[in-house]
């Protein structure tokens, strides 16, 4: 499916549309521009859809579990109030105003404005439902002309977000193109983003590599790839409550994200202290997985084929790969530091990690640190945070939190909407 011009079309129809594409950006560019408000209040107006059930529909048959969370997470997303906090954190508070420097030495003055990159590609990934249309949004609040590749697998979500948002504000539609191009089309992602300034793009390190190979040397590439983040324990302030919400996140979040706790770092060299943290721990996993059985066929699935796999390993190795374990969660004790991708649906490494080796080991994944839930008593809280902020992670919560969307934070690090903009210098 296809939406061009605030219209849909079906996917047979895209190499004709994309032909007409560039004639049609350049007249928008000519001739149009985005007002901020407009933006906001159609967002508004969708929001407002969301909340009453307008989509709930196509919402309760996501094949994931929590479906309420998603849901509020969603709606405080696309309040006015978080984009308006949005706005104000990224582009600062006169991010709509010109300014005017007052050189020394009577050194000619210059006006500075913040104006779109032109036409954004989002080439979004298919691991959260609803980031494709968010992505566009934050494109649209910037004011440039948006190029949308939905992954292979939208359920329809996005495209149907997308044309609500559309038919509440028709002045939009020149600015949204939106394609279900399939991944193995080279030519029709090549055109699309020969037409861009900048590519936004969404995955692992395949997807990012694979655009690289294509994107044209004078487009900006915007990666967001994917990260890891982990839990790393050194005490506690309140040692039950803190164990029962690190295995909250770890069951609800099922490792699917990139803020999803990989690994539980404690903050010891010997491995004693490991297997007993897992066995003081294990008991609080299996009560949050038990209270969180999955309730989607496709999680039961997979934990059935890793399952499957993790007795197929240990047969063939003759070990036991996770000696804590039930048929919904486990823990694996090791002795080597490594952050590394867990099993995930309930699975996790547990390793040793002394504080003051925490920036040697880390730095060795550098570029992929996202979010380290902490863990430890109040003395050391801002000692620790320290360390891990020199060892690159970008983002530090507590442990069951780390999953959690703050208003006004940045995204992996960066603020998207300034990448999705250029500074514009005029001699007066």
């Amino acid at each position: 499916m296809i939406i061009a011009k605030g219209k849909i079309y079906d996917s047979k129809q895209q190499d004709e549309i994309l032909g007409n594409v560039e004639n049609e950006i350049t007249e928008t560019l000519s001739s149009k521009s985005i007002d901020t408000e407009t933006v906001i209040s159609a967002v508004e107006k969708l929001c407002c859809k969301l909340k009453n059930g307008d989509f709930d529909d196509i919402i309760n048959s996501l094949p994931i579990d929590g479906i309420d969370e998603y849901k509020k997470l969603a709606i405080r997303m696309l309040s006015r109030e978080n984009i308006m906090l949005k706005l104000k954190t990224e582009l600062g508070e006169d991010y709509l105003k010109t300014l005017e420097t007052s050189p020394p030495e009577d050194l000619p003055k210059i006006k500075i404005t913040a104006k779109p990159l032109g036409v954004l590609l989002h080439i979004a990934a298919g691991n959260m439902d609803g980031l494709p249309a968010f992505s566009l949004a934050e494109g649209l609040l910037t004011g440039n002309i948006n190029i949308l590749k939905l992954p292979s697998a939208d359920n329809g979500l996005s495209v149907r977000i997308i044309a609500e948002l559309i038919k509440s504000e028709p002045s939009l539609a020149d600015f949204i193109y939106v394609f279900d191009t399939p991944s193995t089309d080279i030519s029709a992602i090549k055109k699309m983003a020969e037409i861009s300034d900048g590519i936004v793009v969404w995955g692992g390190e395949a997807a990012v590599s694979a655009v690289r190979q294509l994107a044209p040397v004078n487009s900006k590439l915007i990666e967001w790839g994917h990260r890891l983040s982990f839990a790393y324990i050194s005490g506690f302030a309140d040692k039950e409550k803190e164990l029962s919400q690190l295995a909250e996140h770890i069951i609800t979040t099922k490792g699917l994200l990139c803020s999803s706790c990989q690994v539980i770092y404690i903050d010891t060299d010997d491995y004693d202290d490991v297997t007993a943290f897992c066995r003081d721990f294990f008991p609080v996993l299996e009560k949050a997985a038990d209270t969180h059985k999955p309730s989607s066929i496709d999680s039961r699935a997979e934990i059935t084929l890793r399952k499957y796999t993790d007795k197929l390993e240990s047969f063939l190795s003759g070990t036991e790969k996770a000696p804590f374990k039930s048929d919904l969660c486990s823990l694996v004790p090791c002795r080597d530091s490594e952050l590394e991708l867990s099993d995930m649906f309930g699975s996790v490494l547990v390793k040793p990690l002394p504080n003051k080796n925490i920036i040697s080991v880390l730095g060795r994944k550098k570029g992929y640190l996202q979010t380290a839930g902490l863990i430890c008593s109040p003395d050391k809280r801002d000692q620790l945070s320290d360390i891990l902020m020199k060892s690159g992670i970008v983002r530090i919560t507590k442990a069951g939190n780390m999953s959690s969307a703050f208003p006004g934070e940045a995204h992996d690090g960066e603020y998207p909407l300034r990448r999705y903009m250029r500074i514009v210098n005029q001699e007066i």
